[in-house]
């Protein structure tokens, strides 16, 4: 994808590529593409638009048109990737939760999930050599 100079065929790609939209996704509400769909415009207009910003749920559903669970769904699947991070922001007067790219940074937000899944990795590698041998002695 390197060779690719358009940012929205490049993030398109890499939100299908880690699981966050699904290949071949079409959008259930009256979004026409993938571009216009809720997924794609808070990663893109929200998200990475302010990497360091902090939205809240409230807030991007206003923004994008929609329900704050169809947000929360969104907002689970990127945190369960360990991309976004959770800190108190102001909204209305009060603190609440929000959300934002974790560090403020994506590549920094993407090493610290990679250590996280060479962790897992390492872990579940260790896991299988003990049950190998323990296997063996029955």
């Amino acid at each position: 994808m390197t060779g690719v100079d358009d940012v929205n065929v490049v993030a398109e790609t890499l939100l299908v590529q880690i699981g966050y939209l699904p290949k071949g996704y079409d959008p259930k509400t009256g979004a026409i593409t993938v571009r216009d769909s809720v997924p794609y415009r808070l990663f893109m207009d929200h998200l990475m638009a302010h990497p360091s910003k902090a939205w809240t749920v409230e807030e991007l559903a206003s923004l994008l048109g929609t329900t704050k669970p169809t947000i929360y769904r969104h907002i689970n699947k990127l945190k369960s990737m360990d991309l976004l991070e959770a800190m108190d922001v102001e909204y209305d007067g009060q603190i609440r939760k929000g959300y934002r790219i974790r560090f403020g940074d994506l590549v920094k937000a993407w090493s610290f999930t990679e250590a996280n899944v060479n962790m897992a990795m390492e872990n579940y590698r260790k896991t299988i050599v003990h049950f190998q041998e323990l296997s063996q002695k029955r």
